[in-house]
């Protein structure tokens, strides 16, 4: 498929802060951004993420890109890399949060209490607390776009606390950016279906897979394509176009909006 190659110059010198950078749909969209004059803070708990800093700042230069160490469940990681993106490009214009994603695909039964707090954690959280931290600096200087990563799981099989964790994403768009109204400050939200890349170098979770395991992950890829009209899974670069588009002046009447970006699966 021919992808449409990142509009040079639209982000030109704007600051964006992108979670979850260091591989799939974060990369992505850091990559993109890049391409298209963003100032970037990438972030991810994972040390992959300096990885991904070398290779932007290799072709766009180091002055452009800084990368943070940081695990996001929690407000104070959060509140960190606010401070720090504003102390190295002065504004933060764009927070992209994208940390997120489905821990276990079991049915909702097979799940135990532990398992369900760390999905609610994991895909939720880090959106709640990035869009609470960075309000004071959008406020300040009145402006910014939000744009929060969610998913057509809200309705999906095998995968309860997580399409549940989603849902709470929609909310809080939805609300926050009524909240909002009249401040200058969007909010908006691409809820992927299914997306082809490359394998995950860190595993979400690290239960060894039984074959019911399999089962169940097999009933989650064949739900996925059926609900989906173009009968595929989306591109990395399909995913990510979605997403800078809301982040961007395109999409300047566009607020309190989910997008759902699943080949036709409005989740």
């Amino acid at each position: 498929m021919a992808l449409q190659s990142p509009r040079a110059g639209r982000f030109e010198g704007r600051s964006f802060i992108v979670t979850g950078a260091a591989q799939g749909v974060g990369k992505q969209v850091a990559l993109d951004a890049a391409a298209e004059g963003a100032h970037l803070t990438i972030v991810d708990r994972s040390a992959i993420i300096q990885e991904v800093a070398q290779e932007i700042a290799s072709t766009y230069g180091t002055g452009r890109i800084v990368a943070l160490e940081e695990d996001l469940e929690s407000y104070a990681g959060n509140e960190r890399v606010m401070a720090r993106a504003k102390e190295s490009f002065g504004a933060i214009d764009v927070l992209v949060t994208n940390i997120g994603g489905a821990i276990w695909m079991r049915p909702f039964q097979e799940f135990d209490e532990g398992q369900i707090i760390a999905e609610i954690n994991r895909s939720l959280f880090p959106t709640l607390w990035g869009c609470r931290a960075v309000l004071p600096y959008m406020q300040a200087q009145g402006r910014g776009a939000i744009v929060n990563v969610s998913s057509i799981a809200t309705k999906g099989i095998n995968r309860i606390p997580y399409s549940a964790a989603k849902g709470g994403v929609n909310a809080l768009t939805a609300s926050l950016a009524f909240e909002l109204a009249g401040t200058n400050i969007r909010v908006n939200a691409v809820a992927p279906g299914g997306v082809t890349a490359p394998p995950r170098r860190i595993p979400r979770g690290t239960d060894a897979q039984t074959e019911a395991d399999k089962q169940w992950m097999q009933e989650v890829v064949d739900q996925t394509l059926r609900a989906s009209h173009l009968g595929r899974y989306g591109e990395l670069k399909e995913i990510a176009a979605a997403i800078l588009f809301l982040a961007s002046d395109d999409a300047s009447y566009i607020n309190g909006t989910v997008l759902p970006a699943g080949g036709g699966d409005q989740g």
